[in-house]
Parts: structure tokens; C-alpha cells; sequence
């Protein structure tokens, strides 16, 4: 099925130690690039997360934030650095007696230096935390693919609808520049009799019809027209084929059609298939458009 590459996804999990929460949004980008922002004592499971969200993600840019709530009390320990305390002690008294200052090296004073009194967290139990990470990680990624696979529902029709839209208009165009060539002569020939109108000469009906000849095949459009159209068509059938990540190959083709519209603008030497591939164009500058955000 096609996926668009923008979505949101949550996922929490708890193991009754702790309760572990990430989100995740995507946008747009031409490869798959996942950036974790979480708190640097935890970085040890980035790498197990990314795994698990690639499962749900091919293309895109993933912004995932990890919030860690502890359910229990954390067991801290306070280590008193005797010999840190020791060199205080012996410095502060000798500055006292050097140059004769007043003041007591007190308890109070000896806490207050932050490498006297250290905490020592207890050590993290990182297979537990790094699993359930990962099965938090693991939900939110298959609630970001259920929405990308939302959003992806809503552009492909809004693309099949453009792409029946371009293909009425290629339709209109083909009818169209059947006629030319005889008008083109019709013209010629008007603006021939006019100029010689006073004159005993004729011009050769063959030499009409070479120059016919040479502006019909000039401004020839079929072999464009029909590609456009299978271009459309194979375009129809990538969307409705339910292959995943198929951004790649529609974003060929759409470069494959701008190439044959622009094509078809330049040769055409009329002005209603001028007016008519303009609007070609446009649809088909909005198929990229929407393109763009497909996985």
C-alpha cells in the first residue's frame, strides 16, 4: 500500500521499575534517517531503538523523543572522598596559618565542596531498560506506519483522480492536433491566394502540400502523447498494486512526464494544445508535489 512519509506515533511501556515513553513524527527525506533524543544515561539502547523502528520505517526523517519515568524509589548512595576531605582540611588550615585569617574549617564548610560527598546512583540494569525501549519503540512505530498508511490512502486517490484528469486532457489534446496540419493549410493556402491575388501565377498544389508535410511532421505529437499517456497508466498501476515503498519509482516517473509535457508544449504550434498542456503541466507539477511525500 502506498504510505505517505509524514506521521505520528506513540508507544509506552512499563515494566513495574519503570515507565517508558516515545514519540515519533516523520517528514519527508530521501533516505531513512532516525534521530533519538534521549537522556545521555541511556544512550546504551539507541542503537536496539533505531533497529525497531526501521521495521516501520523505509524513507523518511524520524525525530523520536525517550522519556523515562522511574516507578520506584532509585537506591542512592552517598560515598564520602576521604582523601578529597583530607586535602581541604590540610590546605584551608595552611592558608589560615600563612596569611593569618580568621575561621574555622567546619563540617559545614567541607560539604559544601561537591567532591567531598558524592552520589553513586545504583548501576542501570540495561537489558531491562534496553527492552523495554525497544517494545515501546516497537509501538510506536506501528502506530506511525497505521497513520502514514492513513495519509498514504488520501494521496493516492488524489493522485489516481489527477492522473484520469491529465489522461481527459491528453484525450482532448489527440483530437485536437488531428486538425492542425489542416487548418495550417488552410491558412497557408488563404495567405497564398491573398498575396497573389493580382498576379497571374500559381503555385504548385504540390509545393502546399511539402510544406504541409514539413509542419505537420514538426509539430508531430503522438509518439509524446502516447507515452504520457502509458506514463499515466503505469503510474495507476504502481498505486494500486499495494507494493510498499514505491516513492522511488513514481518519482521517475513523474520526471518521465514532466519531460514529455515540456516536450509536447514546445512542438505544439497551436494555441488551444498550448492552453490545454499548461493546465497539463500544473496537474502534473502537484502529482510531484504529492509524490514528494510518498515512502
Amino acid at each position: 500500500m502506498i504510505r505517505s512519509m509524514t506521521g505520528f506515533g506513540r508507544g509506552e511501556y512499563s515494566d513495574g521499575k519503570r515507565n517508558v515513553i516515545i514519540e515519533v513524527k516523520s517528514v519527508n527525506h530521501r533516505y531513512c534517517d532516525i534521530n533519538v533524543k534521549m537522556p545521555r544515561r541511556y544512550l546504551f539502547a539507541e542503537e536496539a531503538m533505531k533497529k525497531a523502528l526501521k521495521k516501520y520505517v523505509r524513507r523518511g526523517k524520524v525525530d523520536c523523543s525517550v522519556t523515562v519515568e522511574n516507578l520506584t524509589e532509585s537506591d542512592v548512595k552517598i560515598r564520602l572522598n576521604r582523601p578529597a576531605a583530607a586535602q581541604y582540611i590540610e590546605n584551608l588550615t595552611a592558608l589560615k596559618d600563612e596569611f593569618g585569617v580568621s575561621g574555622e574549617v567546619t563540617l559545614d564548610l567541607l560539604a559544601g565542596f561537591p567532591d567531598v560527598m558524592q552520589q553513586v546512583p545504583e548501576v542501570e540494569d540495561e537489558e531491562a531498560i534496553t527492552r523495554a525501549m525497544v517494545n515501546a519503540a516497537d509501538e510506536a512505530g506501528r502506530h506511525l506506519e497505521e497513520m502514514r498508511g492513513v495519509e498514504g490512502g488520501k494521496l493516492a486517490k488524489d493522485l489516481l483522480a489527477r492522473g484520469e484528469l491529465v489522461k481527459d486532457l491528453v484525450a482532448r489534446i489527440e483530437k485536437r492536433s488531428d486538425s492542425v496540419p489542416k487548418e495550417y493549410r488552410e491558412r497557408l493556402t488563404e495567405r497564398i491566394r491573398d498575396l497573389m491575388e493580382n498576379s497571374e501565377i500559381e503555385v504548385p498544389e504540390d509545393r502546399v502540400a511539402v510544406e504541409v508535410a514539413f509542419f505537420a511532421d514538426k509539430c508531430n505529437i503522438t509518439e509524446e502523447l502516447t507515452r504520457l499517456k502509458s506514463h499515466m497508466d503505469q503510474m495507476k498501476a504502481i498505486i494500486e498494486s499495494g507494493t510498499e515503498a514505491e516513492g522511488k519509482k513514481l518519482d521517475f516517473l513523474v520526471q518521465e512526464m514532466n519531460r514529455e509535457a515540456n516536450t509536447i508544449g514546445s512542438k505544439a504550434n497551436d494555441l488551444t494544445i498550448t492552453e490545454l498542456m499548461l493546465r497539463v503541466k500544473a496537474e502534473v507539477e502537484k502529482i510531484r508535489e504529492q509524490v514528494q511525500n510518498i515512502e
